[in-house]
């Protein structure tokens, strides 16, 4: 793109009144935005009617500092990129759909997005530790098969899931509701170098866009539209990841839901799902074979989660897999309260127990 290409996009996406709706029509009128700028008054106002018509005529406040950022964001390294609609580069994933984004943000290795093989995996930004685990978990071994997670970079889940696609060797893509200038949450500071690093960070928003709640829905259109298909692996009924799953499916892309306790708030939005017809996974392999991915490394997918370590009391089964107790616990094995203690800091350091509010503990893996 010219700074020419650049400065008529971002005065055309200014322009107050001037929503992506309105652009679209604009674009099919008259084709790039040089062209809509350079329209009779007459032309403008037979589109878009008589007060857009003078906005379009006066270059917005600020226009000035808004490319200039922009063009020094893009100095500051060759892994920065805007996308324009019609941009060979441009996912064609994205344009089939009926509000495609005009401009994408990017920063990282541009070729993630033409990955041939992308999966979204979303959840509660609060999720249990069997969910954080899960998450993590079926990310990895997606990334063992070559699967490109794609997910929000919320807390929670999404974090998650792509620290599981990093450490299995696999682009990630991050699709995020602020300007790439700034990192939201900030505690994903790290996390989101890495993902740069090894794929890509995308957003539709430009440069300074603070993260406004509205933005959230709108970007979790662009997870559900860039993957084949969509894995909720914990989500309460009422939640942003049932919006995503429920744009995945109107796109016709797969749904995929892990089942939880029904004790916890967490699983009752992938339980209603999977009542709606979202597919039941208990492995990343099931979602390999559904998508008809071939997973170099079957041994790698079978199983979400690594073996457990030995438990010679007995205590995991003991604990089931629904969150539990101490009294519970203890009345279960009939052990004194210092050595269930002991046992269960032992699991917790091995990783095989999690910590719940109000004092509650769960299992967590498959051990």
């Amino acid at each position: 793109m010219t700074p020419d290409e650049l400065g008529a996009w971002l005065r055309l996406l200014s322009t107050p009144g001037v929503g992506p709706e309105t652009a679209r029509k604009l674009l099919a009128a008259f084709g790039p935005p040089e062209a809509v700028l350079a329209q009779s008054p007459a032309a403008l106002r037979a589109v878009v009617g008589p007060k857009l018509q003078l906005a379009l005529g006066v270059p917005p406040e600020g226009l000035a500092e808004t490319v200039a950022a922009t063009s020094s964001w893009l100095a500051g390294g060759t892994d920065r990129h805007v996308l324009a609609l019609g941009d060979s580069r441009f996912p064609p994933e994205l344009l089939q759909m009926a509000d495609p984004p005009l401009l994408l943000y990017v920063t990282g290795q541009i070729e993630t997005l033409s990955h041939p093989r992308r999966l979204a995996v979303v959840g509660s930004r609060n999720p249990t530790p069997q969910g954080e685990q899960n998450a993590r978990q079926f990310a990895r071994a997606l990334a063992e098969a070559d699967v490109c997670v794609v997910s929000g970079l919320a807390l929670g889940v999404d974090g998650a899931a792509h620290e599981g696609a990093l450490a299995g060797g696999a682009p990630t893509i991050a699709i995020v509701g602020t300007g790439l200038d700034r990192v939201y949450p900030k505690r994903h500071l790290e996390l989101a170098h890495r993902i740069a690093a090894q794929g890509a960070i995308v957003s539709e928003y430009p440069l300074g866009t603070p993260p406004l709640p509205a933005n959230f829905p709108q970007r979790n259109r662009l997870i559900a539209g860039l993957s084949q298909g969509t894995l909720v692996v914990e989500a309460a009924v009422q939640s942003g990841s049932l919006i995503t799953a429920r744009l995945a499916a109107e796109q016709g892309r797969d749904v995929f839901a892990i089942p939880g306790s029904i004790h916890a708030p967490q699983s009752r939005g992938c339980h209603a799902l999977i009542r709606q017809g979202a597919k039941l996974v208990e492995s990343a392999q099931d979602i390999l074979e559904d998508l008809r991915f071939t997973s170099p490394s079957a041994s790698a997918a079978d199983a979400p989660n690594d073996p457990a370590p030995t438990d010679p009391e007995g205590l995991l089964s003991v604990m089931g897999f629904d969150p539990v107790s101490l009294d519970a616990l203890q009345a279960r094995t009939g052990l004194d309260t210092a050595h269930l203690q002991a046992r269960l800091l032992e699991l917790e350091l091995e990783g095989c127990v999690g910590r719940l509010p109000g004092g509650l503990l769960q299992r967590l893996g498959q051990g």
